[in-house]
């Protein structure tokens, strides 16, 4: 009778308890395994959604020097070394991604691809601050030989227009073409598509421009009136599509939009609040990483958190963005050249 006193009740109670215990331990260990193994296909996702392009091997050796390495900025406990360098960034959107997607929202056909807009961003070293130079599409420049996919190369072109660069040879030959006109190597290359932009400004929660003036473009299918419009992805798309509907119908036009919409988007990041949403900053990545190209260099995600990390102090008040000085073409008004020596002295003082 004690005996069954002293392991009845009581031993029933601890049992119950223990197996509870077991119970509960079980289920977070679970809990743990499924988070992890979350958050590693999370990642697996990201990176694979990536795709890249090896521009440093097709080039080879042929090209502008490196920047050079600067003293190292004293870094907090916390955080990471600033870089020592300068850095140099092709940055294209195109509409090189053919699809339902694009297509509905204005890309190229599936036997061609055009680079819509082209910028060189050069980061300052220590990221203190950034330069971004739009190039503008329509510029008649001489297009170097460049290697070819499939093998062979292109022959030189003279008075070939910008955008034709990649047209003719893909991510390679825009890169080689904008250091031939620029005597700038470019470390690294980005492409985004027409769909992975008005996505990403979705994620985003949309972005806020203000416009100076009236907008109504029948291609972009963009009607604004003067000032300030909180856009979706779509209406944002069109406002860096414009240009027929503003000013003189040029590309410049479009450019200054463009430089709007990358300022009031960099707003927009650091003022979004993403890292304490997490659902929210993996649909941006997924945004971003879906329709991204980028040379090897940065076709994983840990290489483009590492790029982001080094820019979080980098505010858009510290981002000046300029165009690559004109003058209508005089074989062809509907062009432009370089204007001279302000172009080369815009390139050197990026060097």
């Amino acid at each position: 009778m004690t005996g069954r006193d002293e392991n009845g009740d009581d031993g029933r109670r601890v049992g119950r308890r223990s197996r509870a215990l077991r119970t509960v331990g079980i289920v977070l260990a679970g809990a743990v395994v499924l988070g992890v193994g979350a958050v590693g296909w999370a990642y697996w996702h990201l990176s694979d959604n990536i795709k890249s392009v090896d521009i440093n091997n097709a080039l080879g050796d042929d090209r502008p020097p490196r920047a050079m390495t600067t003293p190292s900025p004293s870094a907090s406990v916390s955080a990471p070394p600033l870089p020592t360098e300068a850095l140099n960034i092709l940055v294209l959107g195109s509409d090189s991604r053919s699809g339902e997607e694009n297509q509905e929202l204005g890309g190229g056909s599936s036997t061609g691809a055009r680079s819509d807009t082209a910028m060189v961003v050069h980061l300052d070293a220590g990221r203190t601050g950034a330069t971004i130079v739009s190039i503008p599409r329509d510029t008649l420049v001489t297009r170097p030989s460049c290697p070819l996919p499939s093998g062979g190369s292109t022959e030189v072109a003279y008075t070939s227009m910008f955008n034709n660069a990649y047209a003719i040879g893909g991510p390679v030959c825009a890169v080689k073409t904008v250091e031939s006109i620029t005597n700038i190597r470019m470390d690294h290359y980005i492409e985004i598509d027409f769909s992975g932009f008005a996505k990403l400004v979705d994620a985003l929660g949309g972005v806020t421009v203000t416009t100076d003036e009236d907008i109504d473009d029948e291609d972009s299918h963009l009607r604004l009136d003067a000032g300030t419009h909180h856009l979706d992805g779509q209406q944002a798309l069109a406002l860096a599509r414009t240009r027929h509907g503003i000013g003189d119908g040029s590309d410049l036009g479009r450019i200054g939009l463009q430089q709007k919409l990358v300022k009031a988007l960099l707003d927009q990041i650091s003022t979004a609040g993403l890292l304490a949403d997490p659902a929210r900053l993996y649909r941006v990545a997924d945004a971003v990483t879906g329709s991204l190209t980028t040379d090897t260099g940065l076709d994983s995600l840990s290489e483009l958190m590492r790029l982001g990390q080094s820019l979080r102090g980098l505010s858009s008040d510290a981002v000046r963005t300029v165009t690559m000085p004109v003058v209508p073409a005089a074989s062809d008004r509907n062009r432009v050249v370089a204007e001279e020596p302000e172009a080369s002295e815009l390139w050197e003082s990026l060097r």
